[in-house]
């Protein structure tokens, strides 16, 4: 590799050398640098080129029409020293100040977007408060041992959801759980999919601002107008059974039966109440151009050329999700529902269109090597740049947190290193032949407080994988919570972690969606379709088997010294875990139904019904009531003592 070359990968932001997750030095190939600095719109074929893109940087800097400052922080504008200034608040509100002897002014003590006035200058500055709303701010407490339930939303099953799931099967769990005394209720992304897509996956969304019209529940927002439609459609109504009988979903059938509803209910909205009518129009008025491009969009892709019905389907979808939110918190949940945001989107999809200035060209989203994919993974969905960030003011990313908090009291942000750092790879490529573009994880934070204190909802971050050092404690430091799983929670010498050393400032849970449920690893069920579906050799599968074994015994045993040792390993697991001293505990579904099958298998498509899985209906009293208890007591004892 030259000294050009790598220059140039500097100057663009991609990471030459790197650490992978077991702790060794890695370099990017120079042949991957030239891609992936191709992808970023600058030439490396060779020196003259590399020198040329090099001067092609330097020459047009990053321009900054929104800068981000913490409160009361100073914040560098290059002003004369003792020069007058004055900040401009988004409520009239006017501060003045005087820039110091470092050419610096200081950032108001109160949050908002600001707009600072200096010698015949302007500079709007996002000043953010220093930490994310927390779940003490949401509880009302200052030691809160807050639960929820986390739920795959297209597995909740209800009545008339053409067996692809709605809110109001996410409904009939949050009463449970509300009665239980959880405070929260996490939700699988409820984006907007692309309209012909193949294989469904909701972390390949067409367009993250708007929501999948697919989950609304009519009967919740039109009340007898939903059901008379339906009943006017004998047939349709016989598929919707036949559809919800089915244990997988059938996406395209699926779909294709819901969006038939959803057009009856639009051609009939004209006869819909003035109250009603007027509620749509401030709807589609506030939702201005964007909402307006994205349902021109979502007509061609869904080839019926009607922009009206997508309009009025985000309606439905909106009304429904915050009329749930409405009531968790009448039942006294102190969160309610949490979202859950994909770090991406697709190339071709809805958001990339609407940004197309900010999103990253011929390069696709990934990961390396690790724990969980030993040969990494290429998920096949874009990002915004970084310079496309800064020369848009954020505005993408700003937007994209409005509407993913809208209506909620908390958000889980998929990947969250990816406000560090994204392993980008050349689209076509495998996930070897990739690497890592930094990203201004100080103004993305500083954003992200301080639309988490506007929409009054705390902030979890998926950080798991390949962590860098220093990473968890920066999101502590700013008020967002990690995430602690339960079969990852091991000591140097691989033995579980006893609660009581489990972080306060994350979440804590016993599993994920990618990751067996309690019984399934019990069962070795995720080894099960490993050697079903070929991925790994005999030998290898033999040899994990037996180290299975002995983990089971070695968790249990950590059940044990805990005085956990009651019941099924399941419910001592349930209870284990909920004891860690963590401000949040959330736990998965599968887990509360006891079920052996996870959601998600990675690295298959087609070969593992991914995403298809629904859960039972009518929901059975056992184990459920029985986990919800154990759960809920353990929680009330949460990091009060314990080995440690």
């Amino acid at each position: 590799m030259t000294a050009t070359l790598r220059a140039l990968a500097e100057a663009a932001g991609l990471l030459v050398d790197w650490v992978d997750v077991a702790d060794q030095p890695r370099r990017v190939a120079p042949e991957t640098l030239r891609a992936l600095l191709a992808g970023l719109g600058l030439r490396a074929d060779d020196e003259r080129h590399c020198h040329e893109s090099l001067r092609q940087l330097a020459a047009t800097p990053v321009a900054a029409p929104l800068r981000t400052i913490c409160v009361s922080e100073w914040l560098d504008i290059a002003g004369t020293p003792g020069t007058a200034c004055r900040w401009h608040g988004e409520d009239g509100q006017a501060l003045d100040g005087v820039v110091d002897d470092q050419g610096c002014a200081q950032a108001p003590s109160q949050p908002g977007y600001w707009q600072l006035a200096w010698e015949n200058q302007m500079q709007a500055v996002a000043v953010a408060p220093r930490r994310c709303w927390q779940v003490a701010d949401a509880c009302r407490s200052s030691r809160p041992h807050a639960w929820g339930l986390a739920l795959q939303v297209y597995s909740a099953c209800s009545d008339d959801d053409a067996g692809i799931g709605d809110v109001s099967g996410c409904a009939a769990w949050l009463r449970h759980i509300a009665h239980a005394g959880a405070d929260a209720l996490a939700l699988s992304p409820v984006h907007a999919p692309r309209g012909r897509a193949g294989v469904y996956s909701p972390y390949s969304p067409s367009d993250r601002r708007f929501l999948d019209p697919l989950h609304a529940a009519p009967t919740h927002v039109l009340g007898g107008a939903a059901h008379a439609a339906l009943a006017a459609l004998p047939a349709l109504r016989e598929h919707f059974a036949a559809l919800q009988a089915q244990p997988w979903i059938d996406w395209p059938a699926s779909a294709a039966a819901k969006w038939q509803w959803l057009r009856a209910l639009h051609t009939r909205f004209d006869s819909a109440d003035a109250a009603t009518h007027a509620d749509f129009l401030r709807f589609r008025d506030e939702g201005g151009a964007a909402l307006a491009d994205y349902a021109q969009f979502a007509a061609r892709d869904h080839g019926d050329e009607d922009a009206g019905l997508h309009v009025f389907a985000q309606w439905l979808a909106h009304h429904s999700w915050a009329g749930l939110q409405r009531e968790a918190r009448e039942r006294g949940m102190g969160i309610g529902l949490i979202a859950d945001l994909a770090v991406g989107f697709d190339p071709a999809g809805a958001e990339a269109a609407a940004w197309p200035q900010a999103t990253l060209s011929g390069l696709v989203l990934g990961a390396p090597p690790d724990a969980f994919n030993p040969a990494g993974q290429v998920w096949g969905i874009a990002s915004y740049s970084p310079r496309g960030l800064r020369e848009t003011g954020f505005a993408p990313f700003i937007a994209l947190l409005r509407a993913v908090l809208r209506d909620r009291g908390g958000l889980r942000i998929d990947h969250i290193l990816g406000l560090l750092r994204l392993w980008l790879v050349p689209a076509g490529a495998g996930p070897g032949e990739g690497g890592y573009l930094r990203y201004p994880l100080q103004d993305l934070f500083n954003l992200l407080a301080l639309e988490s204190w506007r929409h009054r909802a705390l902030v979890i971050g998926e950080d798991l994988g390949v962590v860098p050092p220093g990473f968890r404690d920066a999101l502590a430091a700013r008020g967002v919570l990690g995430t602690d799983v339960l079969l990852f929670n091991r000591d140097e010498d691989g033995r579980f972690l006893p609660p009581a050393r489990w972080r306060e400032h994350a979440v804590a849970t016993t599993t994920t969606h990618d990751l067996p449920t309690l019984c399934g690893w019990r069962a070795a069920r995720d080894l099960d379709w490993r050697e079903r579906l070929g991925l790994g050799s005999a030998a290898q599968l033999r040899q994990e088997r037996v180290a299975r074994r002995q983990v089971v015994v070695e968790l249990r045993a950590a059940c044990e010294s805990q005085g956990l040792a009651d019941g099924e390993l399941w419910l001592d697991a349930l209870r284990y875990s909920a004891r860690a001293p963590a401000a949040l505990a959330l736990l998965p579904a599968e887990d509360a139904l006891a079920l052996t099958e996870q959601p998600n298998l990675p690295g298959t498509v087609a070969t593992h019904p991914n995403w298809r899985r629904r859960l039972p209906q009518p929901l059975p009293a056992e184990p459920l009531q029985e986990a919800l208890a154990a759960f809920s007591t353990a929680r009330h004892g949460a990091g009060g003592g314990g080995e440690a």
